[in-house]
């Protein structure tokens, strides 16, 4: 196989705020793998949460650039098992192991969602994110893209305020994402105001590490929890089992599709609800999450959306939810 990498600087419609950082760029790396003259493309996002830039993931992939194209792919599950022995980080291996998932589809000529015998008939409607900011400009954001499902990013002193004062201007659902910023009596407490409010349910409110409090709060909030920064690899998943109604799965955060597949399997067997997430990906990787959508109770996988310009052709959202799935192989991704 012949490997490329590339990084690329995307630019966000709007600042993008959350309760512990500010951003108007992403830094983003695109790996591409080439094989009889088939180009399957992955993505991985810079996170400074996890310590992850794209020079570190960069020279990971470089210092075993030669095995990477001798690898002989049969599977993408195969191509996996041979980058978890080599010691990279869950990022870089995502990266690889979306572009052979796409190339692999790509080489058959099936969508991934097809070889994986999943009907993309019906699936869920991926939500949009307003990030934290004044009321006004929350507002704003809303109304520049009218949608029937918003992400809501809280981590304030006024979180419950916000939502009341934006549920005046829209009948959409709404989600609210604390990002690890409440404690877990300030969930029990807030939850009953937010159910009012429209709120379908709360992602990650408490520390990823504080599992008690989230004991607590699955027992006594009125609304679901899912799991976001207290589920990051596939051996989280059982432990969420007895502290969330749920998981969000994040492709960078668990190393790609093959490990995302098994996650889904896990939390499904043991009763907890699956969302996939994104990181603000470019449509490259969006066009690989939008493979597991009808496998889904929830994604989140607007993160193209929230770009000022994109980068790559693929998966198409449309301003109704509706998923335009791209005709050829793989995830479908071409660059531009």
């Amino acid at each position: 196989m012949e490997l490329n990498i590339k990084k690329y600087v995307l630019p966000l419609k709007h600042t993008f705020s959350i309760s512990r950082e500010s951003r108007d760029f992403q830094d983003s790396m695109i790996v591409s793998l080439k094989l009889d003259g088939k180009t399957g493309y992955g993505e991985a996002t810079a996170n400074p949460y996890y310590g992850v830039t794209f020079e570190t993931m960069q020279a990971e992939i470089e210092n075993i650039r030669q095995d990477i194209e001798q690898f002989n792919l049969k599977t993408p599950e195969e191509f996996h098992a041979f980058l978890s022995s080599k010691n990279l980080s869950y990022f870089a291996v995502c990266a690889l192991d979306l572009a052979a998932n796409d190339l692999y589809g790509k080489l058959i000529g099936k969508p991934l969602y097809q070889l994986w015998g999943t009907d993309n008939s019906t699936y869920p409607i991926t939500n949009y994110t307003i990030g934290i900011g004044t009321i006004e400009n929350m507002v704003a954001k809303m109304k520049e893209v009218p949608w029937p499902i918003y992400k809501i990013k809280l981590g304030t002193e006024n979180d419950v305020e916000i939502v009341r004062e934006l549920r005046k201007h829209t009948d959409a659902v709404f989600r609210v994402d604390a990002n690890c910023a409440w404690t877990a009596e300030q969930t029990i407490e807030y939850a009953p105001q937010l159910k009012e409010l429209g709120v379908e349910f709360l992602e990650q409110p408490l520390k990823a590490e504080d599992w008690d409090g989230m004991k607590k709060v699955l027992q006594h909030s009125v609304l679901p929890t899912i799991a976001d920064e207290s589920c990051i690899v596939e051996e989280d998943v059982e432990k969420c089992g007895a502290h969330f109604s749920g998981i969000n799965i994040k492709l960078t955060k668990c190393g790609g599709l093959t490990p995302a597949r098994r996650m889904i399997t896990k939390a499904k067997s043991i009763g907890l609800k699956v969302m996939v997430g994104c990181m603000t990906e470019s449509t490259v990787g969006i066009s690989a999450v939008a493979q597991l959508i009808p496998q889904l109770d929830f994604v989140d996988m607007d993160g193209a959306m929230l770009l000022r310009e994109d980068i790559a052709d693929g998966v198409i959202i449309k301003e109704n939810g509706k998923v335009i799935f791209p005709s050829i192989g793989g995830s479908g991704i071409t660059l531009r």
